[in-house]
């Protein structure tokens, strides 16, 4: 199945790291579509404006938009849209530990996240 060219360059430039850029790119194939799709790809623009918010030290902005992605994202499978959804919300997972858990105490915080398509592994 092939992915939409603003799909695959918005998980080009997440993965570089550059969010906003992500969000942005996300955002215009977003505003398209429909239904399922609609959700699942606002899901992700709200994980990277997230992790905007993250690179930008803004811990509020950071941590409303990544609850709101996982809760959008943690809906659909395992593999969503060609993605590997699984190895993302694992990734996912440990931020929100780690922000549940470095409130108390200062923690390094865990490596940023990537997105994977479903024929990749963690290792790669």
């Amino acid at each position: 199945m092939m992915m939409e060219h603003g799909i695959v360059e918005g998980i080009h430039l997440f993965n570089a790291r550059k969010f906003f850029e992500a969000h942005e790119a996300l955002e215009a194939v977003w505003l398209k579509a429909t239904g399922h799709r609609k959700t699942f790809l606002h899901g992700l623009i709200q994980v990277a404006a997230a992790f905007h918010h993250h690179t930008r030290r803004n811990p509020a902005g950071f941590r409303s938009l990544l609850e709101k992605g996982y809760t959008k994202l943690e809906r659909f499978g395992e593999e969503a849209k060609g993605l590997n959804l699984a190895g993302l919300m694992l990734e996912l997972r440990s931020w929100r530990e780690h922000l549940d858990r470095s409130s108390c105490q200062q923690l390094p915080a865990p490596p940023l996240p990537r997105i994977r398509l479903a024929t990749e592994t963690l290792s790669e």
